[in-house]
């Protein structure tokens, strides 16, 4: 039987950049390049045509459920301005939940930065039927920060990326951009 360290065996690297930080950056491996993507949306979640519409309405419906949970849970979710720096911003809501007694989520970070991610350029097929193509591209894309308190280890947070670009090339098709973003 495959324990942990059996099944993160060569999946799994520690890159320490600074003494007071631990970054652990998790991704999916088979979702490295496009034709991953395309077989991600056919043949895991099952739909015919590999749109850029899927991702968007997964990115959509984390982006709800994140207001939805910062709203059940009366968790702050805090906009970052450009010029902030994220620490000093919530270390009062970090002091609050440790007040508490208690871990806890105590607050959610929303900043717009630019991360490595697919986009996609529309074309027409040869039969008519429009169909996409996906490339890796720096975008602007809303992050979330959820900042915890663990009463064993003290502050953390954990960030997550939810964006997915169109980017048709005729100018018939709206481009979805950070602008339409919490």
């Amino acid at each position: 039987m495959a324990n942990v360290n059996d099944l993160l065996e060569g999946h799994v690297a520690l890159d320490i950049q600074c003494l007071d930080r631990i970054y652990l950056n998790g991704y999916v491996p088979t979702l490295q390049v496009s034709g991953q993507v395309v077989s991600f949306m056919t043949r895991h979640l099952g739909y015919r045509i590999p749109s850029p519409a899927i991702l968007e309405k997964i990115g959509t419906s984390f982006r709800r459920s994140v207001n939805s949970f910062s709203e059940i849970n009366h968790v702050p979710l805090i906009r970052f301005g450009k010029e902030d720096r994220k620490i000093d911003v919530m270390r009062r809501y970090l002091a609050a939940q440790a007040k508490t007694g208690r871990s806890g989520v105590a607050a959610i970070g929303v900043a717009q930065e630019y991360q490595n991610v697919f986009a996609s350029t529309q074309r027409q097929g040869t039969n008519g039927i429009p169909c996409f193509g996906f490339h890796k591209a720096d975008r602007r894309v809303t992050c979330f920060y959820f900042y915890l308190w663990d009463t064993d280890f003290g502050p953390a947070f954990v960030k997550v990326c939810a964006y997915f670009r169109i980017r048709p090339r005729s100018g018939s098709m709206a481009t979805s951009g950070p602008s339409a973003r919490p």
